[in-house]
């Protein structure tokens, strides 16, 4: 009976493979792939590019090949004394990491704590985190312009960094992950061993939940780094200034000073940290979105 139904499988895997709707169907998934890709890079290209170009030839329409004014572009914006784009790569650096450490750890912690633990109010208080994930940033944004000047906070970096503790969007996806990847067997085995919740945690845990926070701080640290509203709210301390003040600052600046080259090179330099951060926590983007998929 094997021998006699082998071929029948494989006649049907053949007229499978063979079936022209969906080899029609393929190669239009991947004509659509491959024009949504070329869009993306084509707009990273066009952004290299001008950066070797100087303001005048910029003017004059896009030109797709390469030119000389690399150097000139970089020196120029890295020696402007008005737009200290180098001392704005260093804040945006400190702001986004410390943004991404700090939302990953302690959005773990916080889910950790909903997860592992029954206590009276908990639905309640993960309905509340829900709610709290729901309110745009501009709705609170004066109140805490006035905290941050009441705590003589305005023009340092601390009221970019602190927020990020409390991390809603960070905490649902770490929720939602635990559910669906996390067995309690080993929160209980921990326990009984004698291990404490926090060496639980820390030792246990974390390691198992590296995709997820993987995930995570790359969108944190995006997210960080691409911050202009609340930055321009509480900084006007040039010495303070991150990525993206600098660049709109580069961009509003007096039309016969402005050099669109040194804008160019300015985004391409803002750019390159993200980018590293990605090519290095990319892997588990996939991984990360798939073990923490809601459950159905």
């Amino acid at each position: 009976m094997p021998n006699a139904t082998k071929p029948v499988q494989n006649t049907e895997k053949a007229q499978h493979i063979h079936d022209p709707a969906l080899t029609a169907r393929r190669v239009i998934a991947y004509i659509v792939l491959f024009f949504l890709s070329f869009l993306c890079l084509f707009f990273f290209y066009v952004l290299i590019v001008n950066s070797t170009h100087n303001n005048f030839t910029i003017q004059q329409g896009f030109d797709p090949m390469p030119r000389g004014s690399f150097g000139t572009n970089f020196y120029n914006t890295t020696h402007d004394a008005n737009v200290p784009i180098l001392t704005g790569l260093r804040n945006s650096l400190i702001v986004s990491a410390a943004n991404a450490a700090l939302s990953v750890y302690f959005s773990a912690l916080t889910a950790y704590a909903i997860y592992a633990y029954d206590f009276k109010f908990k639905k309640a208080a993960f309905t509340i985190i829900l709610l709290i994930m729901t309110m745009p940033t501009q709705v609170s944004a004066l109140g805490f312009l006035n905290l941050m000047d009441s705590m003589h906070l305005t023009n340092t970096l601390w009221p970019l960094i602190l927020p990020s503790i409390a991390a809603p969007t960070v905490f649902f996806f770490m929720k939602q992950y635990m559910d669906s990847s996390l067995p309690r067997e080993i929160i209980d085995a921990a326990r009984i061993d004698g291990s404490g919740e926090f060496n639980t945690f820390n030792k246990v845990i974390l390691p198992i939940l590296k995709p997820a926070m993987a995930v995570q701080a790359i969108f944190s640290f995006v997210g960080a780094w691409n911050n202009y509203f609340i930055p321009a709210l509480i900084i006007n301390d040039a010495k303070w200034k991150t990525v993206p003040i600098l660049v709109a600052q580069l961009r509003s600046a007096d039309f016969l000073k402005f050099d669109m080259g040194k804008v160019y090179m300015a985004i391409t330099v803002a750019i390159l940290p993200v980018i590293i951060v990605y090519l290095c926590l990319s892997k588990y983007i996939v991984r990360g979105v798939a073990l923490g998929s809601v459950k159905g």
